[in-house]
């Protein structure tokens, strides 16, 4: 009975060892990703930081400037992919709209074609009596 106690007890161990193993290379995983995530701003920022930009004159555009001039762009940018998500979103809705109105479509025809049946049923009865 104590053997198997101990069994029991150093596979939980291990178990827990295992998980926590499994944890502690998943975080490893994120770690690294976020890493490079990182790196490649911090590259996105020094390049937009060192690049030179003219104005129509030839005069060298402010730094400011050239942070504003960029910030509309992403926000255009950003406003052209919401539209394009919300088109995309309207017409799943659309068509998923669409597909109701028909099945509603095809029970209509089927309670009015029994409703037909249950007429034509009656009308023979009542010509019976």
């Amino acid at each position: 009975m104590e053997v198997s106690r101990m069994k029991a007890k150093t596979f939980i161990e291990l178990a827990a060892l295992s998980a926590n193993l499994y944890a502690i290379s998943r975080e490893t995983h994120l770690m690294d990703k976020l890493k490079e995530l990182s790196e490649q701003g911090r590259d996105k920022i020094n390049e937009f930081m060192s690049e030179k930009s003219l104005d129509e004159n030839g005069n060298e555009i402010p730094f400011t400037e050239r942070v504003r001039l960029k910030a509309k762009e992403v926000q255009e940018e950003m406003e052209e992919k919401i539209g394009e998500m919300v088109a995309t979103f309207y017409e799943k809705v659309n068509i998923a709209h669409t597909d109701k109105l028909s099945e509603l479509e095809r029970k209509l025809e089927e309670l009015n074609k029994n409703l037909s049946l249950a007429e034509a049923r009656i009308n023979q009865l009542e010509d019976k009596g």
